[in-house]
């Protein structure tokens, strides 16, 4: 990837006006980002609600239905590489607009979709969709690891990502009102129905999926509107575009932090992504929460608004405390917490579940800001790399269905209790530097 990434984070990159301008006005800028986290937050976990709702329409196996995830998620490792390019062509700004336009033209694709009930239209939607929010990811989180000291990078990365996380609390519970107001009928429940009830019932059912979508393509014109006009600050990296062509992704890789910082994002992401994508399905089993679709949607909203809480107080906890020790500490809780949901039931089953979205919080900001820690010149090469590795929210979900179908969907949460295991390893042991192309004193 061309991505003319600076020496560090700190010292290397400056603005079209002084230093201390940067730091004067960077909170502005950071508020005007937040928004774009905000966004594809939201579009992001309206995934939750629509798989149970697809998983209903097409009658589907839970790794059916996971496709959905996968198509999504896919869309990170296939388009980084070109999205990396797009930012080295555009910068930041301009990249985030694109990738806020790209994703409105995805959301548009849900029309057609739902008009034609064709499950492969849906996915094609989505991976629209999703290449326009890995520009956005590409763009935005170095923009902000960037946009301020070395030092606070992770407590400024988690900030963002608190804004993100009221996206994934609201979608939730936006959804249940519009996509799960539809009951969905079986297939031979509609063939039991005339021939003019099935045209209303299919167009009810196409309508509880375009109107939301067409609604969100219309706020992501309107947002990309908005960071066009706004004043950014302009990040100038101070090494030359043809010093860090040298560089490959490889070249990351040899780095330690980086690599495992990869896997830690694969299993993380793995990991956020399988228990949101489950939860609803979870929540209706008669075991556990013994609900509907649209109330267990509300259970989803809680989970994804613990990690939003858990931002908040993470962001002062990461500025005063070692973030290799909280993140190893947080993982911990989860392992714990997903071994009581697949040993209980009832409250205390959905309870767990439901509060590993609070120890969620800190986990992506912290590793991918200590995955790009002291990278230089190579940290663009590193940042694409971790965003690579939100495949992992393509790759786990499905193979958690594919448990799910085997072992029943309780027991299939042994799976991210595994990639929870490896994040605390991650902050014990393989997230310190041991080698790295700045020096700590620079």
């Amino acid at each position: 990837m061309a991505f003319t990434a600076p020496t560090s984070p700190s010292s290397a990159v400056k603005t079209t006006g002084s230093e201390d301008n940067r730091y004067t006005y960077y909170p502005m800028a950071l508020t005007v980002i937040t928004t774009v986290f905000f966004m594809w937050g939201f579009l992001t976990c309206l995934n939750d609600i629509l798989i149970p709702h697809l998983k209903a329409v097409f009658e589907l196996s839970y790794a059916q239905v996971m496709l959905v995830q996968f198509t999504f998620f896919g869309a990170y490792f296939l388009m980084s590489l070109p999205a990396g390019r797009v930012v080295a062509h555009l910068g930041y700004k301009k990249s985030i607009v694109a990738g806020l336009i790209i994703a409105g033209i995805g959301a548009v694709g849900f029309w057609p979709a739902a008009g034609l009930r064709l499950y492969p239209a849906f996915l094609g939607a989505l991976f629209v969709l999703a290449t326009g929010i890995t520009v956005l990811q590409v763009a935005a989180n170095p923009y902000v690891a960037l946009l301020g000291p070395e030092r606070t990078s992770s407590s400024r990365l988690t900030l963002a990502q608190a804004l993100n996380s009221l996206g994934t609390t609201i979608a939730p519970w936006f959804g249940s009102l519009l996509i799960l107001s539809t009951k969905v009928k079986s297939a031979s429940e509609i063939a039991a129905l005339s021939a003019s009830q099935q045209t209303l019932y299919r167009a009810q059912e196409a309508q509880s999926v375009q109107t939301p979508y067409i609604g969100l393509a219309v706020v992501l014109v309107l947002l990309a509107v908005f960071v066009w006009i706004f004043r950014l600050p302009k990040l100038e990296e101070t090494t030359e575009q043809a010093d860090t062509d040298r560089h490959s992704l490889l070249d990351a890789l040899r780095y330690p932090h980086v690599l495992f910082g990869v896997l830690g994002i694969f299993f993380y992401v793995g990991a956020e992504v399988s228990i949101g994508s489950f939860m609803v399905n979870y929540l209706a089993q008669p075991s556990i929460g013994h609900m509907s679709d649209q109330e267990a949607a509300h259970y989803v909203s809680l989970y994804w608004g613990g990690a939003m809480v858990g931002r908040f107080l993470g962001s002062a906890l990461l500025a005063a405390f070692s973030p290799r020790k909280l993140l190893a500490i947080f993982a911990s809780v989860n392992i714990l917490l997903l071994l009581t949901t697949i040993t209980t039931s009832g409250d205390t089953a959905m309870y767990s579940i439901v509060a590993i979205g609070l120890f969620n919080s800190i986990m992506f900001p912290t590793i991918f800001s200590l995955g790009i820690e002291r990278m230089g010149p190579l940290t663009g090469k590193a940042s694409s790399l971790l965003i690579m590795a939100i495949v992992g929210g393509a790759v786990l979900p499905f193979l958690q269905g594919f448990l799910a179908d085997n072992i029943g969907i309780q027991h299939a949460f042994v799976l991210p209790l595994l990639c929870y295991a490896y994040i605390v390893f991650y902050g014990m042991r393989g997230s310190y530097i041991r080698t790295a192309p700045v020096d700590a004193q620079q």
